[in-house]
């Protein structure tokens, strides 16, 4: 069970919430609320195909076994699930054991980041996982065209020779990568109609991906369907998760902070962070309302944003991720000249020294700094304990979002960009 720790963040006052909370709660059991064609997620891990599953972990198993690298193609929600869980499970540096390298495109035009992965490419045996509802997203599409016509240039021209490279994940019935994917036999895997890209990761957007990479998807299930056990309970004072939303609406709309700081002392979390971004501004960054998350890894950014969060403008409020069990250590050794002055620390782990580090940060940050936090604590970081996290965040997400007032589920304004995009790309009627 996920804990939320709330003395940090000044008197919050939830109880006159929990009648507000559990009406709410019904709304989405019940998918009656705003955007409920899109509540999939909910109950995903009672209704998911398990044939397909199945699927999903023996092409993991292949593409382990048969190639160097694996192109995960996608943008928004269609990679940044996948992202955050394979660097937060696998770390950041490559991996001793057997398993592909995961390469990230589709989600930048940028020249600087396409042609030196692409050049990288040629010299690899790679598969590609292109992730797209329509298939015509257009910075995915653009970079599955150069990437396709890149494994075609390897296979001299042959087409099916790379059948087993391409794997689609994408409608179930309609769309141009289907379509595509059936003409050439590529392998196709679903992304729901009533899920969306936000809040997909347990589908197999996010663990085909994961499976490639060698983690335990089954486990990452597990973890995600014991969180609708205990995130969707409607009794405020007993759901971790809808706790967490209340106070994030109370220290917005009661308090006035504009600004989340999703903080975390691990860099393997960054991805999370950028997953946890989008989950929540999109969702609930419509009507003129929501707030702006953002993320910080610290210690690292004590350094650069530590004295704005110290005695800066007052403008946000800290949400820190405590992990309780590291899942490796090192030993601080001693000196015998002692120059640096860190003997005192001599025989200590590197993850007691973070964890005062983090205890020491969160006093500082409020006592001194007047800036409330919000404590969330895991008990260890694995597949099962992050698909536990997940489901938390999105289940807080869904039930922010409608205390605010807003759907939880669309996203209206990403379509301005896009119209402008088209019109000056000369796009066919645009």
């Amino acid at each position: 069970m996920i804990q939320i720790e709330l003395s940090h963040a000044g008197k919050l006052e939830l109880a006159p919430y929990a009648e507000k909370v559990a009406q709410i709660d019904a709304c989405i059991k019940n998918k009656t609320g705003a955007g409920n064609d899109f509540l999939g997620w909910a109950d995903y891990a009672e209704t998911y195909d398990k044939e397909e599953f199945s699927r999903i972990q023996k092409a993991g198993r292949y593409i382990r076994e048969h190639f160097d690298a694996l192109v995960v193609c996608g943008i928004g929600g269609s990679y940044l699930g996948a992202r955050a869980a394979i660097e937060a499970l696998n770390g950041l540096l490559p991996a001793n054991t057997k398993r592909p390298e995961i390469v990230f495109m589709g989600q930048s035009f940028a020249p600087s980041y396409v042609k030196p992965l692409l050049n990288y490419l040629k010299d690899k045996k790679f598969a590609v996982n292109v992730i797209s509802k329509s298939g015509t997203t257009t910075e995915t599409a653009v970079i599955f065209r150069l990437l396709r016509d890149l494994l075609l240039e390897q296979a001299h021209g042959d087409a099916s020779a790379i059948q087993k490279s391409i794997y689609a994940t994408t409608d179930a019935h309609k769309g141009a990568l289907l379509t595509l994917c059936r003409k050439y036999g590529y392998e196709t895997f679903v992304l729901p109609d009533d899920i969306g890209g936000r809040y997909s990761v347990m589908t197999a957007v996010g663990t085909l991906p994961m499976a490639a990479s060698g983690i335990d998807v089954a486990a990452f299930m597990e973890g995600f369907g014991r969180g609708e056990k205990e995130f969707s309970n409607p009794n405020l004072s007993e759901n971790p998760a809808y706790q967490y939303a209340v106070a994030r609406y109370l220290l917005h709309e009661k308090r006035g902070y504009p600004v989340e700081l999703f903080v975390t002392y691990e860099p393997r979390f960054v991805q999370l962070g950028e997953w946890w971004k989008q989950l929540f501004g999109e969702s609930e960054g419509k009507d003129g309302k929501g707030l702006l998350p953002d993320s910080a890894t610290f210690t690292t950014d004590l350094h650069s944003l530590g004295q704005f969060v110290q005695q800066g403008n007052k403008v946000l409020f800290e949400t820190v991720l405590k992990i309780k069990e590291p899942c490796c250590d090192v030993v601080i050794p001693e000196d015998k000249d002692n120059l640096d002055g860190l003997n005192y620390l001599s025989g200590k782990t590197l993850s007691y020294v973070s964890e005062q580090a983090m205890e020491g940060t969160i006093k500082a940050h409020e006592e001194v700094g007047g800036v409330p936090n919000l404590i969330l604590s895991l008990e260890k970081m694995d597949a099962e304990h992050l698909g536990n996290l997940m489901y938390f965040f999105m289940r807080a997400c869904a039930m922010s979002a409608y205390l605010l007032g807003v759907n939880p589920f669309n996203q209206p304004g990403v379509e301005v960009y896009k119209k402008n995009m088209f019109t000056l790309l000369g796009k066919p009627g645009y």
